[in-house]
């Protein structure tokens, strides 16, 4: 059966963590929900962006057990929407509440993101951090908000956000739904093929620490 827009269960019985719980009570309204809520809000840094778009992508092509399918139109369009207004909106409040929100905040793995985002600007410069700060679980969501704060040119975050956003969402979404087509019940293996997922998602900021630090070395 398709998905629809809107939940067709009861939000007690939904798991935030769980990409197929998601997806089975709110559709691809969901899918932008939770990425606007991962990119643009420091409280949604926990939530399961990379293996709900993977998900996702794998639910359109009607081979999960579940019996949950969704569209691919509307799927990318609601995707690439709450990702971009997402990261659009976390850099706007870093721009207007500066550094207080996260300097407010308890949790040690939204501070070490923080810190990791800040790295990422200073160490590769605005774009290759933006754009590789997509593919890093909370990196992503504080970045937007610290861009905002250190004052990077809106014109520049725009830019450079947009195109990591469409690398990100449509990337993560078309392998699912590769995978998903290409596989029968592939469902059965999703926890360990998005573990590897998100593993290779890491490999492009892993490969420019390896190479920033060869040529700090080489000086």
């Amino acid at each position: 059966m398709s998905a629809p827009l809107f939940a067709t269960a009861s939000p007690l019985a939904v798991n935030v963590l769980d990409a197929h719980s998601l997806l089975g009570a709110f559709g691809v309204l969901g899918v932008g929900v939770v990425l606007f809520a991962e990119t643009g809000l420091l409280v949604g840094f926990f939530l399961p962006g990379d293996s709900l778009l993977f998900t996702a992508g794998l639910l359109c092509t009607g081979s999960s057990a579940t019996g949950v399918h969704l569209s691919p139109a509307p799927l990318l369009i609601m995707a690439v929407a709450g990702t971009l207004a997402g990261s659009q909106c976390g850099y706007l409040i870093g721009r207007k509440a500066g550094g207080t929100l996260l300097a407010r905040s308890r949790s040690a793995r939204l501070q070490e993101g923080a810190r990791r985002a800040e790295e990422l600007l200073g160490r590769y410069g605005i774009a290759k951090a933006i754009v590789l700060a997509r593919f890093v679980p909370v990196v992503r969501t504080v970045l937007n908000p610290m861009a905002g704060a250190l004052g990077v040119p809106a014109r520049s975050f725009t830019l450079w956000q947009v195109i990591g956003g469409l690398l990100w969402t449509v990337g993560l979404t078309l392998g699912g739904y590769a995978l998903g087509s290409s596989i029968p019940n592939v469902d059965q293996y999703l926890l360990p093929i998005v573990a590897l997922i998100v593993a290779v998602s890491l490999l492009p900021l892993l490969a420019e620490i390896l190479r920033s630090r060869r040529a700090t070395a080489g000086r």
